[in-house]
């Protein structure tokens, strides 16, 4: 039997300290083009989603809307970028991450938000992916963030 290229490949992943909290990263090779995993979660009602305080929601259509929320939805923790490896495609009524380009062992997941979740949420704290923040700039605020914690 083919697989179908919307099946999740049962690729390594794991779930560890990122710049902006918690984040997805490739354990192993991750070749282009193909699905890493599905973002899954509870349907909501048109009620539900209104009242939701939830920061993972995703809208798959007008009408139908996935809570991520629970930890068992992995691709939860997968992080915005503004020059994502990664990318979203729904097909049927379900979230599929696939990847853009091949990623390396060691690489955190990530795919852009999109502008609305952006303006609402990341510009105003500012976005820490790689392109927004570089490695050089990204070390002397986690550093800043470590004083702070220790004198409090």
């Amino acid at each position: 039997m083919r697989k179908s290229k919307f099946t999740p490949g049962g690729f390594d992943l794991a779930v560890k300290k990122a710049r902006a909290g918690r984040g997805l990263f490739a354990q192993e090779t991750i070749p282009k083009g193909v699905c890493i995993i599905e973002y899954v979660g509870r349907t909501l009602t048109a009620k539900e989603e209104e009242t939701s305080r939830s920061r993972y929601l995703f809208e798959v259509t007008k009408k139908k809307t996935i809570d991520g929320w629970n930890k068992r939805n992995t691709a939860r923790y997968i992080n915005h970028s503004c020059r994502p490896n990664c990318e979203i495609e729904i097909r049927k009524k379900r979230v599929f991450v696939m990847s853009k380009r091949k990623i390396q062992p060691g690489e955190e997941l990530g795919y852009n938000y999109g502008k609305s979740y952006f303006d609402s949420f990341l510009k105003p704290i500012g976005c820490r992916c790689l392109k927004c923040m570089p490695e050089k700039e990204w070390k002397k605020v986690s550093a800043k963030l470590k004083r702070k914690k220790k004198k409090a």
